[in-house]
């Protein structure tokens, strides 16, 4: 009897084509919504991690800033503070730190015979590539005696070579920056560019000393960035960073912070809390043409009930039971739900990949969602067809074989 109703139910989708495919086209394009959506959504929280991770894992971010004694805020790097004192300060005295990279940066005109680019040059510590998971490629990092000599040397990404050195030897060679001239001792692997599409190799690494006294002419620095030595121990560094700064700055207990303290970490989770919110809330509007399928099925399906009432009263004058019935149209109406989701999910993959291609947005197909969409799809059509198919199942035999 079950291979005879799918047999029966395939036979009647193939006997009025025209009805079926109107009626899976709800089924698909619900399936279909889902999938691309949710894929959509995932594909967001994992552009938002990479875009946080590009900067450095477990990373405080310490910038001059906050308010003014009167409450005024001040735009970042605004009343600057920070000092490399500061710095040194917060990696000598504060536990779990793994790194502390003080830094100041500027864009200028980079020289190197006939060629010139601009990029913004960082004068910063060696750290700072352990921080942001540069490696070298070829040559030498910058070193605690450049910082105090204040050597004329730089670190370069391969962007650098590229617009400076096309032959790319440039280890060795001199480049000016702002007309000053600076040895190239180190350059770096390419990294390529971000998910935000920053270039990750359009930088130029300096001593912070030489930034500070030989090109800006400045005593403060621009930021303090501090990678903890795990994930567990970043919220304790923060609030101990915090501390000591007040205290370096003499800042009392009824004043403001001349700081600011961003911690990524708790970024990346806001983020992502975000980004979940988004992600349900565009499968649940997608899961609604889904619903709209779900009343197609039954709609059909009382039709096919309507159709087959001689059919059917002929079918229990001959000895079918009420779950025989029952059975015959609850399939017919499972197998709806189970063609229309699976050729929901090849228009929900296709619909992704689309989506990645034309628009350039990420998505990120899950297999978990696709088979929760194509379960909820025959739990719609089964849950549609129960109505319709218990209406058969009732129908007296004698009315039925009376019925025109």
């Amino acid at each position: 009897m079950f291979n005879e109703s799918i047999k029966m139910a395939l036979d009647g989708m193939f006997s009025n084509k025209l009805r079926t495919f109107l009626t899976l086209l709800g089924i698909i394009i619900g399936v279909g919504a889902v999938i691309a959506m949710v894929s959509l959504g995932f594909g967001v929280k994992e552009q938002i991690k990479s875009n946080i991770s590009s900067l450095g894992s477990n990373l405080l971010i310490v910038m001059s800033g906050g308010r003014t004694p009167s409450g005024a805020r001040l735009p970042m790097g605004e009343g600057a503070r920070l000092t490399a004192e500061d710095a040194e300060a917060i990696e000598r005295q504060i536990d779990g730190i793994a790194h502390v990279a003080p830094s100041v940066s500027r864009s200028y005109q980079l020289v190197a015979g006939n060629q010139n680019w601009t990029a913004s040059v960082e004068g910063t510590t060696p750290n700072v590539l352990d921080i942001r998971n540069y490696t070298l490629e070829d040559g030498r990092n910058l070193t605690q005696r450049d910082l105090t000599s204040r050597d004329r040397v730089c670190v370069i990404g391969q962007t650098i070579v590229e617009n400076l050195f096309p032959d790319g030897d440039a280890i060795g060679k001199t480049v000016r920056i702002n007309k000053a001239p600076f040895k190239v001792v180190g350059v770096l692997q390419e990294m390529g560019q971000s998910s935000s599409g920053q270039d990750q190799d359009d930088v130029v690494f300096i001593p912070l000393t030489t930034a500070q006294n030989r090109m800006m002419g400045i005593t403060y620095i621009s930021r303090i960035t501090i990678q903890a030595e795990n994930e567990n121990v970043i919220d304790q560094v923060q609030a101990d960073v915090e501390a000591l700064l007040r205290v370096r700055h003499k800042i009392q207990d009824n004043e403001y912070d001349d700081f600011t303290v961003r911690n990524l970490a708790a970024l990346m989770d806001t983020m992502m809390e975000t980004a979940n919110t988004i992600t349900m809330l565009l499968g649940c509007i997608a899961a609604i043409s889904l619903l709209v399928g779900g009343i197609g099925i039954m709609n059909i399906m009382l039709v096919s009930v309507t159709e087959r009432t001689r059919e059917i009263g002929i079918r229990k004058a001959l000895g079918a039971t009420y779950d025989n019935i029952l059975l015959q149209f609850l399939i017919e109406a499972m197998v709806i739900g189970i063609v229309g989701g699976t050729l929901g999910v090849l228009l929900g993959v296709g619909a992704s990949y689309a989506i990645s291609y034309f628009a350039g947005w990420m998505t990120i197909i899950s297999v978990p969602v696709i088979l929760i969409a194509v379960l909820f799809s025959v739990g719609i059509g089964l849950f549609f067809g129960i109505y319709p198919a218990r209406k058969a199942a009732l129908l007296d035999p004698i009315e039925a074989l009376r019925y025109e």
